[in-house]
């Protein structure tokens, strides 16, 4: 996805470590697109105009996001409680709703969520995640088919109380959101699904960070989808940010052309 004339992203710093990655892969982008770097007043300015050292990079690069002074921004690697935080306030949300693009150690790319642990936790949420989720698989061409996963397989019935209870949930929000309930087999899921739903928001962080810490895999970033702003979660497990950069340009054009005028 190349660089949109115009575009200008913000991304955040903690550590003058993480600077060379972020400006090779905004140097990815092509000349068309500006990334500004967000970063604390402790760093050291080496005097390129694209980092931006304040007290509390965090709150500008929301700030600059909600005031449109930048276009989309991605979180990088600014402590992820605080930014998020800050993010839900400045938009006025009572919740954030995050869907993570996943890749696996063979490539194959997919979405997942929740992958907050306050995430996901009833059917009524499952099936809000589906529908923003399929949204952005449809607009990035992965396979349109969700699986919704649970604490087990059917035969597993009657073992577990909690297992009764996440099978039943699964079932429901796979039918009010036309998905497919695929039990616990998440190796299916992922095979033949671009939207993967994990049965509760520890469940799909555990996912998430058992395929980007052990299993070879990576995490290219989790746009909020239930917000206007385009912002993009990253996590630390990956230092490549190109993937999450480009997420947000990609999201930026479609609301763009979706909302002529709205930036």
């Amino acid at each position: 996805m190349p660089g949109q004339k115009g575009l200008i992203l913000g991304i955040g710093v903690s550590s003058a470590d993480h600077i060379p990655g972020m400006r090779r892969a905004a140097a990815t982008l092509g000349p068309g697109t500006t990334v500004r770097i967000y970063g604390p007043e402790t760093l050291q300015d080496d005097g390129v105009p694209d980092l931006i050292l304040v007290p509390d990079p965090a709150a500008a690069l929301i700030g600059d996001l909600v005031h449109r002074t930048i276009d989309g921004a991605v979180r990088g690697t600014l402590a992820a409680s605080h930014t998020l935080r800050l993010l839900r306030d400045a938009v006025g949300a009572d919740h954030l709703e995050r869907v993570a693009l996943l890749e696996t150690a063979g490539g194959r790319l997919f979405f997942l969520a929740p992958v907050g642990v306050d995430e996901g936790w009833t059917v009524k949420e499952k099936v809000a995640l589906i529908r923003r989720g399929r949204e952005l698989v449809r607009f990035f061409g992965l396979p349109d088919r969700v699986g919704v996963l649970s604490g087990g397989r059917l035969g597993d019935l009657g073992r577990h109380p909690a297992v009764d209870r996440s099978m039943a949930d699964a079932e429901l929000a796979a039918r009010l959101g036309e998905g497919v309930h695929c039990e616990i087999l998440i190796e299916d899921a992922v095979g033949e699904c671009g939207l993967v739903i994990a049965p509760d928001g520890i469940a799909g962080n555990l996912i998430f960070r058992t395929l980007a810490y052990l299993g070879g895999g990576k995490g290219h970033g989790a746009p909020v989808t239930n917000i206007e702003p385009v912002f993009v979660d990253t996590s630390r497990a990956s230092d490549d940010y190109s993937y999450a950069l480009r997420l947000a340009i990609a999201l930026v054009r479609e609301r763009k052309e979706r909302y002529p005028g709205s930036n």
